[in-house]
């Protein structure tokens, strides 16, 4: 005899990869149409991805239907055309912001860590009101350049998203300590 309390183990069918991808091309108009924020997009990104039932990704889409009823193919094909152009006119603002940024160059590997911040005794000394005096540290290790915010105030970011911990970072990435920002270069 069961309890009130358990329930007889029938397994979920398994969610299809048609139907991620479904739910996730969703995701992505949602957010091009402004529907959803960036933080809201990614999180439910990785909700999607590791969603099991078909029920889980409903529950994601849900607010994104659109209440006049389902797109044209043409409506269609015009959102995905102006979220494609609006990509490229960031990517270009992008390039152009870094081209006019200030260089930061990495140090030598085997000089150690390079602490930056704006306590005297940094490798990397800032003298801004928003870079904390241990801000962030740039070192190499296993081959990889890792860039570690060391908890600042006003935070570090690679390419425009805020470091938790470390990041590995390249040559050409824009990185930025509190409002000043750089460009890695190898010289």
């Amino acid at each position: 005899m069961t309890s009130s309390f358990e329930f007889p183990a029938y397994p979920a069918p398994r969610l299809s990869d048609a139907e991620r991808d479904r739910a996730l091309g969703q995701l992505r108009e949602g957010a091009a149409l402004g529907k959803l924020s960036h933080d809201t997009f990614l999180r439910r990104m990785e909700l999607a991805l590791v969603a099991r039932r078909s029920e889980d990704l409903a529950v994601l889409l849900a607010d994104l239907q659109s209440r006049e009823g389902p797109e044209t193919p043409w409506t269609s094909r015009l959102f995905g055309w102006v979220g494609r152009a609006s990509a490229v006119s960031a990517g270009v603002r992008r390039a152009w912001q870094a081209e006019r940024l200030p260089k930061l160059l990495f140090p030598h590997p085997a000089a150690g860590p390079l602490r930056i911040g704006r306590d005297p005794g940094n490798g990397l000394r800032l003298s801004h009101d928003t870079v904390s005096r241990a801000h962030a540290e740039l070192s190499m290790r296993d081959g990889m350049w890792l860039l570690r915010d060391l908890g600042s105030t006003n935070g570090t970011t690679v390419n425009g998203r805020r470091v938790t911990g470390a990041a590995v970072v390249r040559p050409g990435d824009q990185v930025g300590f509190g409002q000043m920002s750089f460009r890695l270069s190898e010289s």
